[in-house]
């Protein structure tokens, strides 16, 4: 089967999802995308964009049998310019996340014409995958009221077939590297930030965490990475200068030196205000570090129920797991290596053969 795989926003995680499943799949996975910048505009514009692209690739390598694409389309828009090109072909529709739920921050004038589109893009494909159950049942729990909104002709009616032709596909990681990486860890255990420099990563709330166990004389290591789209925001700034004795990396690092970092970190932690799977988390106990995030979000599914009670933390507790986590050297590591193990399952080595049976709808 040739798949055309649309991504508007091809960079960071959506990045390494295409170009994983591409080269993983049984199936012949062809990507059509364009540069990671401006998401806002991307789900605005790129439709139109994508489908001029579309044509022009179907005259270099002719119909394909699917079209797979992500949610940053707007994907009503997109076949409304290229049926006429690529035909009566299914189309499955991937949500890596969605604006249904999205934490606005103070700065921000929250715009329904986001959510909706992720809506018109749902009723316009023939399956609609999402990473996780947390994120499907936001969605689905949203929606009425999204819907419910507007003054008349609502679209209520659509809800059941939209919800029945969905289903659950958590995102494939390529974690083979970190395999050939030698495992790296000392005294004292160094804990590791390895998401977006952004408002819904929370970041205020790990960074004082981190300053109430400096101020107690509390031994750890620090690296700090991960990307960030704007200038570095400022908690990160103070961090820095608060920190700086404790960090051994502070800013972005290439994909290699990304992998040799966690594999040197101990302990992960998120602090997330919105997650709707988990992939750095699920690169740093893969690499080695055990995780301690919030009991909340896609992270209670994303860690098996027998560690629950040692890794999910409850609001207001996380100086008290870290100074723990710090502290427990050999119950720390007895549970990395148990969870190691269990994640190998979102490898793309298990996880392509679940998408080539599941991505193509029926």
């Amino acid at each position: 089967m040739k798949i055309l795989l649309v991504e508007p926003y091809f960079g960071g995680s959506h990045q390494a999802w295409a170009e994983g499943y591409a080269a993983a799949s049984l199936h012949e996975v062809r990507l059509l995308t364009m540069p990671a910048r401006w998401w806002t505009w991307r789900m605005r514009g790129a439709a139109v964009t994508l489908a001029e692209a579309t044509r022009r690739w179907v005259g270099e390598h002719g119909t394909p049998d699917m079209v797979l694409a992500t949610d940053m389309l707007d994907l009503a828009a997109y076949l409304g310019t290229a049926r006429h090109v690529v035909g009566d072909v299914p189309v499955t529709l991937y949500f890596h996340e969605s604006q249904f739920t999205y934490p606005w921050s103070p700065k921000q004038r929250p715009d329904l014409q986001y959510p909706l589109t992720n809506w018109t893009s749902m009723v316009a494909a023939d399956r609609v995958l999402f990473n996780s159950e947390f994120h499907r049942n936001a969605v689905f729990e949203r929606l009425p009221e999204l819907l419910g909104s507007f003054p008349d002709f609502r679209h209520d009616r659509y809800l059941p077939e939209v919800e029945a032709k969905s289903a659950i596909l958590p995102v494939g990681v390529d974690l083979a590297p970190f395999d050939a990486l030698p495992r790296t860890s000392g005294e004292p255990p160094t804990i590791v930030w390895n998401q977006r420099w952004e408002y819904d990563k929370n970041p205020t709330e790990f960074f004082d965490a981190l300053y109430q166990l400096d101020e107690e004389g509390v031994a750890f290591r620090l690296i700090v990475c991960g990307q960030n789209f704007r200038q570095v925001p400022d908690e990160f700034v103070e961090a820095k200068r608060k920190l700086g004795d404790h960090l051994t990396h502070f800013g972005f690092a290439p994909l290699d030196e990304y992998r040799r970092l966690l594999r040197g970190a101990d302990i992960v932690v998120s602090t997330a205000v919105q997650e709707f799977f988990g992939i750095a988390v699920v690169e740093a106990i893969y690499a080695g570090a055990f995780p301690l995030l919030p009991d909340r979000l896609s992270y209670p599914e994303l860690i098996p129920k027998p560690f629950h009670d040692s890794v999910l933390y409850e609001e207001g507790a996380l100086v008290e797991r870290l100074r723990w986590a710090l502290a427990a050297g050999d119950a720390r590591r007895a549970v990395s290596e148990s969870l190691r193990a269990a994640f190998s399952r979102y490898d793309w080595r298990t996880m392509a053969p679940i998408y080539d049976r599941m991505v193509p709808p029926e």
